[in-house]
């Protein structure tokens, strides 16, 4: 078998049998195919697409390239929650306490930012001492005790996909939709849950721009999590615009608490509720209304903030911000962002949002920059409410006074004011069972 052939075959719109792809997966894994051969068939498979046997295979093949994590041990009650990206997503922080109170067991492997979206792992790392670094026996034993632990992912958990990912990223193949979802499910495979739910964002702050694409996105990936036996579930959001107010590292934390007392963002707290609900009716077998009503509990009762400081207690992190938020890093500078005419809010592009927040220190322009954990947004407005010339619009965290002049014209020209509220997007289009 050669890979030439197989490139040839992709090419020519054919359809790959599990053996090749296994030939390819293993080969350039092993340094056997070169990145100039897998970039050719990468390049052939964004232009002619995949089959779902293809997909299929494709994803095993990569989650069988490396390390897999096994809990088995917590049988169905093993759950695990993906989002593929956002500006503003710390829902994580909300879910995992929500269904943990309720008797899942939720082990999550976490990523860092990716251009303008924020990292799970970026968020955990503005709490004093929290670790995101455990030992295979620390994750399962904390998961055990707490019902749930979050770290960042292990370094040789579907090394395949590292490696075509990267390579990907500089091809111009990353918009791929079949690419995507074997990306996706490679590593949530690997990571072991046998219940998942993915919150697939489609919108201006997303990798899909359309429902349309979005849809055919969590299709393909309920499908791979169907035919490896996993229960799976997608429920597609609405990211047009930031979700909540807060937008950096320990702004979105600080967020987070706010919902699990029961307060702050009620979009937020919609989304939240709506894929905890799905996660508990997946893992714990309940039917959609009582699952609802367990997430809905969970944070007015108590039982969510609860859990959520023994999950920081448990992985080395100082819980006293929860009770003072002023305990989380502060930025130096707090400068308001003001409205330049009056009227309503219209759209709002995320994706230019969340590049202002990497310009203010929040994100990374190169793999190895240090982040400002302080750095961040926070919304006064949301598409759709009403503002007088010269009210503060937003307010920018950063570590100087001319970083957010800087910015403040980006964030300015990512804002529409409009003389007429625009028409109320949904914040869940679809769910995909």
């Amino acid at each position: 078998m050669r890979i030439y052939d197989i490139i040839d075959k992709k090419r020519k719109g054919k359809t790959l049998t599990d053996k090749e792809i296994n030939f390819f997966v293993q080969g350039y894994t092993n340094g056997e195919i070169a990145d100039y051969q897998a970039s050719a068939l990468a390049m052939a498979i964004c232009c002619n697409g995949m089959e779902k046997s293809e997909i299929v295979a494709l994803t095993l093949a990569m989650r069988d390239s490396g390390d897999t994590v096994d809990l088995s041990r917590f049988g169905n009650l093993s759950a695990d929650k993906h989002s593929t990206g956002g500006v503003g997503d710390k829902t994580s922080l909300i879910i995992a306490p929500i269904v943990a109170s309720q008797g899942g067991k939720l082990a999550k492997m976490s990523g860092r930012g990716l251009g303008h979206t924020g990292g799970t792992i970026d968020k955990l790392e503005s709490i004093k001492g929290f670790r995101t670094t455990l030992t295979a026996d620390e994750f399962m034993d904390q998961t055990e005790k707490v019902g749930m632990a979050i770290m960042g992912q292990s370094g040789n958990l579907a090394p395949a996909d590292k490696k075509l990912y990267a390579l990907r990223d500089v091809t111009a193949t990353v918009e791929s939709i079949p690419l995507i979802a074997s990306s996706i499910m490679s590593k949530k495979l690997a990571a072991g849950a046998h219940s998942i739910v993915l919150d697939v964002k489609t919108g201006s702050g997303a990798f899909m721009k359309t429902v349309d694409d979005a849809r055919a996105l969590a299709r393909q990936m309920v499908d791979i999590g169907k035919a490896a036996g996993r229960n799976v579930a997608a429920l597609i959001t609405d990211m047009d615009a930031p979700l909540g107010y807060a937008i950096g590292n320990a702004l979105e934390v600080a967020e987070a608490v706010e919902v699990l007392r029961g307060k702050g963002c009620r979009s937020l707290r919609e989304i939240c509720i709506a894929l905890s609900a799905k996660l508990l009716e997946l893992c714990i077998g309940l039917s959609s209304d009582e699952s609802r009503a367990r997430a809905v509990d969970a944070i007015d009762s108590g039982k969510a903030l609860e859990c959520f400081r023994s999950w920081i207690e448990a992985q080395g992190g100082d819980s006293a911000f929860i009770d003072d938020l002023s305990l989380l890093p502060q930025a130096k500078v707090a400068y308001e962002v003001k409205a330049p005419k009056a009227g309503y809010i219209g759209a709002m592009d995320a994706q230019k949002i969340g590049s202002v927040c990497v310009m203010l220190g929040a994100g990374r322009k190169k793999k190895d920059d240090e982040i400002d954990h302080s750095a961040g947004i926070v919304l006064n407005a949301r598409r759709g409410d009403r503002v007088d010339a010269g009210d503060t619009v937003a307010v920018l965290y950063t570590s100087s006074n001319v970083l957010a002049r800087e910015a403040e014209e980006m964030f300015l020209s990512a804002v529409e004011i409009t003389d007429s509220a625009a028409d109320e997007r949904p914040l869940i289009f679809d769910i995909v069972e």
